[in-house]
């Protein structure tokens, strides 16, 4: 949920973040080898720096260089999950007393929840209400339309990647402390989870269109599903199955959406 959130940014700007999944692994495991060495604060510090730093790389080739979102992505994620199990040299890194971040329930209510109510809330006005979310769909409907009236395209989709980084090395961090470990492969296949939710809550992969609200119905749909395969005993290779084919019947409805809609036209 904390990684849908830029990533409806971004898919609605008509772009797409692949990364978040191996992003995710490194932050993990430089939270556990910085933790382990010189506390919780410079942890959590490191992987802000990182956050930034990784949604900055994505950002300069897709605006700057001029590279496709999707050939760039697909590279860090590569390049990141070969450092992940380089920093840990393949092996996971036990942490101590950093479990408050991913098991804490403040008021009965566990604090990844939390974190995620108030990044959506924040996604929602920032869609709804910002000239900023008004350009991220005005770049997905027509590059270059936004262009000609002004908008700064390249300033707009170079923040978007920095807050996907940022949200990736969050959950990186959320993840680690839930295991109270820094594990390369946490978050193998987070990125499918993302992609699906999104495009399961309306938005559309050639861009212009998609709302947070559906992102949030989209998770809630993937949430209950997989709760449902747990508690009928399902093995747990059949969630991802599920997941693939309910992105597949999700991308298909989208196109053929778009199709009919053409044809109105």
């Amino acid at each position: 949920g904390v990684v849908c959130v830029p990533g409806t940014m971004l898919m609605i700007a008509g772009q797409v973040d692949l990364s978040v999944g191996s992003s995710a692994a490194v932050a993990g495991m430089i939270l556990g080898n910085v933790v382990n060495s010189y506390g919780i604060a410079n942890g959590l510090l490191a992987v802000l720096v990182y956050g930034l730093v990784i949604g900055a790389v994505n950002g300069f080739f897709v605006t700057v260089i001029g590279v496709n979102s999707l050939i760039t992505t697909l590279g860090t994620l590569a390049t990141l999950y070969g450092i992940a199990l380089l920093i840990g040299n393949g092996q996971t890194l036990m942490m101590k007393n950093f479990e408050w971040l991913g098991t804490a329930q403040p008021a009965g209510i566990p604090l990844p929840i939390l974190i995620f109510f108030v990044i959506a809330v924040v996604g929602i006005i920032t869609l709804r209400r910002t000239r900023f979310g008004r350009s991220l769909y005005a770049i997905g409907s027509n590059p270059n339309a936004a262009r000609v009236v002004g908008i700064r395209s390249n300033r707009i989709l170079f923040a978007t990647f920095v807050l996907s980084g940022l949200s990736s090395a969050l959950a990186g961090a959320i993840l680690c402390s839930q295991l109270s470990a820094g594990d390369p492969n946490a978050a193998r296949g987070l990125e499918l989870e993302v992609i699906t939710a999104i495009v399961l809550g309306g938005a559309s992969l050639a861009g212009g269109r998609g709302t947070m609200w559906g992102t949030i119905i989209g998770l809630t749909t993937i949430g209950v599903l997989n709760n449902g395969l747990i508690l009928l005993d399902v093995p747990t290779f059949w969630q991802r199955v599920a997941q693939g084919l309910m992105l597949i019947l999700a991308v298909s409805f989208d196109a053929t959406r778009e199709r009919l809609a053409a044809k109105r036209r």
